[in-house]
């Protein structure tokens, strides 16, 4: 009898701690049960999708010239055209829907391809270091859209002593510079679609030859063939950093000057009202 009674026992404390084990009540689930539920239900949010597309066709400008002189810490430009005026508005800027500057058409100029200093007046001072650089000014449409002609632009390679150019030489290497995007875009009609120009000295892109690669938060690559600016859709707000490389028709980055070079711009959501 005391055996049976001892077996039965066991088969009593065996069930207990079956109970116990399982929360007590076949209805209900422990607490890590409920995490574990819990975060197999969570979906995560997919990061945004940047997708890069052709700009619209803009006014031409073919007969704008422009020449540049640095003497005494001021650059001197002379802009010649019929149709082409600093301080203007580019005629289709409103149908453009992407950032525009208030001040009119300008040149934007740029030393060994840094940020441009963006000039609306054909004199500004402005201090560079003595010893050699690249200078590259262009003329640009008002919302920014360099004017991509022989004469539109110039680019030299000046030894620079004491504020002044002392010698100056043409450049032959392949080279791409920087120009938009820059700085801060503000609210929904700057930020939908931001456009993507660059300038390129002695080299035609062709799919079969040189591109350039565009490299957006290290993760979005894009491989253009056109030389054209472009619009870029679906950037987070906050920082975004581009990267450009011009690359050969196997895909190699082009050893030469300045290349590749990135920014980091910013985008800001619409301040809420009152604000």
């Amino acid at each position: 009898m005391k055996k049976r009674i001892a077996l039965y026992s066991t088969a009593i404390c065996a069930a207990c701690f079956l109970f116990v084990a399982c929360g007590g009540n076949a209805g209900e689930t422990n607490d890590s049960q409920e995490a574990a539920t819990d975060t197999s239900s969570q979906v995560e949010t997919p990061a945004p999708v940047i997708k890069l597309s052709d700009f619209t066709t803009s006014p031409e400008f073919p007969d704008a010239k422009v020449s540049m002189d640095y003497k005494g810490g001021k650059f001197t430009f002379k802009v010649e055209s019929k149709t082409y005026k600093l301080g203007e508005q580019t005629t289709d800027a409103p149908q453009k829907m992407c950032a525009n500057s208030k001040d009119g058409q300008h040149i934007h100029l740029i030393v060994d391809n840094g940020p441009y200093d963006a000039l609306y007046k054909p004199e500004f001072e402005k201090e560079v270091a003595d010893g050699d650089h690249y200078l590259l000014a262009f003329l640009s449409r008002s919302y920014h859209e360099s004017i991509k002609t022989q004469t539109a632009h110039t680019l030299v390679k000046a030894s620079v002593k004491d504020k002044s150019i002392v010698k100056s030489a043409p450049v032959t290497e392949p080279m791409v510079f920087y120009s938009r995007p820059k700085g801060k875009y503000v609210g929904k009609s700057e930020t939908d679609k931001v456009m993507l120009d660059f300038y390129l000295a002695n080299v035609n892109l062709s799919p079969d030859g040189y591109k350039v690669k565009v490299l957006v938060n290290g993760q979005s690559e894009f491989i253009v063939d056109k030389w054209q600016p472009y619009f870029l859709e679906g950037l987070p707000m906050g920082d975004n950093k581009i990267q450009l490389t011009l690359i050969d028709k196997d895909g190699n980055p082009v050893a030469s000057p300045l290349n590749p070079v990135e920014r980091v711009f910013t985008l800001v959501e619409d301040p809420a009202p009152g604000q």
